[in-house]
């Protein structure tokens, strides 16, 4: 379990996405167990208004630690979401989950900084994947994601 003292760190947030309802909410469940604060959507669409929402304005503050997110869902896929996000720079670490998983999507997610989990898989599995994606960064006791590329938008030193 996580503990975090609320004076200088916050719960990681993870945006979980699949439109199969039973998947969505045994993978948002078993993050909400392992303290993490989960925001759940239910299909492709969903998940672009929210991350264009959280994205698109200068909000640190409400961003995701994590994207959990099956690759085909109505609407727009986890993987359109995934290349928005590089295209924009944001280096927000992505899961992207599938029942499909041929090698070339395997490969092109891969590209994109993604990690690629083949449905079915063991929930304690992804629950490690999840934990050390959301390692913490020992100098600001935060989770160390959901940043842009200091090289690509000329901030940092």
């Amino acid at each position: 379990m996580l503990i975090m003292d609320a004076a200088c760190r916050h719960r990681p947030r993870v945006l979980v996405a699949d439109d199969d309802v039973e998947m969505r909410r045994l993978v948002a469940e078993s993050l909400r167990r392992d303290e993490y604060e989960v925001t759940e959507e239910s299909d492709g669409g969903r998940l672009l208004v929210r991350v264009a929402s959280v994205y698109s304005a200068d909000r640190t503050i409400d961003r995701f630690d994590l994207i959990v997110s099956d690759i085909r869902m109505p609407v727009c896929s986890g993987l359109e979401i995934l290349k928005g996000l590089r295209e924009a720079h944001w280096k927000t670490p992505v899961i992207l989950m599938t029942a499909f998983g041929d090698e070339e999507t395997k490969e092109y997610a891969e590209r994109l900084g993604a990690l690629l989990i083949d449905k079915p898989f063991k929930m304690d599995v992804l629950r490690l994947v999840v934990r050390g994606l959301l390692h913490l960064d020992s100098e600001k006791d935060e989770p160390a994601s959901g940043r842009r590329d200091e090289k690509e938008t000329g901030e940092g030193s």
